[in-house]
């Protein structure tokens, strides 16, 4: 499976339909756990954007998130775990993993943002949800685009530091498969996993929230840990930055595209589009149902 057929399954027209979303996930789940190493490495590389052509808050967008899930899901059964997407639509982690050969368990959630949507907060993160959601499980792993988190400093990495939630990327996930990490017997990766109270022992309580804290002295331990060279991390990080500038190209391409199109409008259709855009007829909509549900006039009181 590639990029490109991962979104030809979720923006298929039968994707929309009502009741299809349980059943084009279940396809996701069993094409993606089939996929080799190689099909898995592409996935992982790309996963972390949602493309510009897909709507926000649309079915497409709720499947590419679930099919984020599912990727992650894999990747951990690529590193050696027993892993799995959670089905419940309850607030929990969206995957389960387990260690064949040590005692250990985790909850783990992925995250995939727009290449145009620059400002987040904390709770896009969910690092206090992740804490959460750990319940009984050993460890809590949070896996982002690793050029999304915030730039400098933000609570979220002091928060994953005193709730020992592990902060982790797209990218270093991809860096592990390629460098044929897996556990074993021998080879035990809580090291990953526990990576914030390793840090906590690193870092003064007055630094906790800044960046570097995990993209720099984190992946230094974490290299430490796996006997990975740090060197060849960073010109991974490296090769992946030049593969999301040129993502970023294409995603531009897209609105340029789109924009010339918009410039061809009639008036009556643009005039439509701005209205559909606005969702106007469904906020009148809304509105509507909410005078209906107003109490009668001899109910109140």
């Amino acid at each position: 499976m590639t990029f490109a057929d991962l979104l030809k399954i979720i923006t298929t027209k039968r994707a929309a339909l009502p009741g299809a979303f349980e059943s084009v996930c279940q396809e996701l789940e069993d094409r993606i756990f089939r996929i080799e190493t190689s099909s898995l490495e592409k996935l992982i590389a790309e996963i972390g954007a949602i493309p510009e052509s897909i709507d926000h808050d649309s079915t497409a967008e709720k499947l590419f998130a679930k099919a984020a899930d599912i990727v992650l899901a894999k990747s951990l059964q690529e590193l050696g775990l027993r892993a799995t997407v959670n089905k419940e639509r309850a607030d929990c982690a969206d995957v389960v993993a387990k260690s064949y050969f040590h005692e250990y368990s985790l909850v783990g959630d992925a995250k995939a943002f727009r290449l145009s949507r620059t400002a987040k907060n904390q709770k896009d993160f969910k690092v206090k949800s992740m804490a959460d959601w750990r319940g009984d499980h050993n460890y809590s792993v949070l896996v982002c685009p690793y050029f999304q988190y915030p730039k400098k400093s933000s609570q979220i990495y002091g928060q994953a530091i005193d709730d020992n939630v592990c902060l982790l990327s797209w990218e270093q996930l991809l860096f592990f498969i390629r460098s044929g990490i897996r556990e074993s017997a021998k080879l035990n990766l809580a090291s990953v996993w526990n990576i914030s109270e390793w840090l906590t022992k690193k870092v003064t309580v007055s630094q906790k929230n800044k960046k570097d804290n995990f993209h720099r002295l984190g992946n230094q331990l974490i290299c430490e840990h796996l006997s990975l060279s740090y060197k060849t991390m960073k010109a991974e990080l490296l090769t992946c930055k030049a593969a999301t500038i040129a993502r970023a190209e294409s995603e531009i391409e897209f609105w340029t595209k789109y924009e010339k199109g918009v410039k061809q409008y009639t008036r009556e259709k643009a005039i439509a589009e701005l209205i559909s855009a606005l969702k106007v007829r469904e906020k009148i909509a809304a509105i509507q149902k909410y005078i209906k549900q107003l109490p009668k006039d001899d109910k109140i009181g």
